[in-house]
């Protein structure tokens, strides 16, 4: 999840008392009007005495956020990539089954130490799981044993499907016995749910 404050906006004449999210790639207002900014669609942020001021291309909004207000320019003006919201790392041992984002897995041969495809590999970090229908969340149930204690699976899926919802990846996760911590974009098309081995069970 992004990050959000309680804060006064303006935009367009209009002021209102709402709250900001900043997600991974676009900020939201929600008051007594509301604001749904895309990163691609801003032209310049600036953070001048705690007010964040954003032009894109319907005008300039300003949010007052005190001193969170140049720390969120930053976060806009240098969004994480995809591999770094994954949390993968150059030390990382990853698997990938049934994902085939052609960007995400350049990134990832860029950045893992150690990738298998098609097949699990033991003591891995992060495992990737693709899952375009619910009768792929199956394959769940036994990766834990392939993960080491700290590691975590990323379940790959549609966005705004009714065939395969979050809903139904958080339950197929917990029948596997995991925990689900994070949700991120994976794509214009793809989220990424990310579970892990539950404390007690580590």
């Amino acid at each position: 999840m992004g990050q959000q404050a309680e804060c006064t906006a303006r935009f367009g004449g209009r002021v209102s008392t709402g709250k900001a999210l900043l997600e991974s790639s676009a900020l939201i207002f929600r008051g007594d009007f509301r604001l749904a900014i895309p990163f691609q669609a801003i032209e310049s942020v600036t953070a001048v005495n705690g007010e964040l001021r954003v032009s894109f291309s319907e005008g300039t909004a300003s949010f007052a956020l005190g001193p969170s207000a140049e720390k969120w320019a930053n976060k806009i003006l240098h969004p994480k990539s995809l591999i770094d919201k994954l949390g993968i790392k150059p030390s990382t041992v990853v698997s990938v089954l049934g994902v085939e984002d052609a960007n995400f897995l350049r990134q990832l041969g860029e950045r893992a130490a150690e990738i298998a495809d098609a097949k699990p590999r033991n003591d891995s970090d992060l495992i990737f799981l693709g899952a375009e229908r619910t009768a792929d969340l199956e394959r769940l149930k036994g990766l834990a044993r392939f993960l080491k204690k700290s590691g975590a699976v990323w379940v790959i899926y549609p966005k705004g499907q009714p065939h395969i919802t979050q809903a139904d990846v958080m339950a197929a996760g917990k029948k596997a016995g995991l925990a689900d911590v994070k949700v991120v974009g994976f794509s214009s098309t793809h989220t990424a749910l990310k579970f892990v081995i539950p404390v007690s069970r580590r």
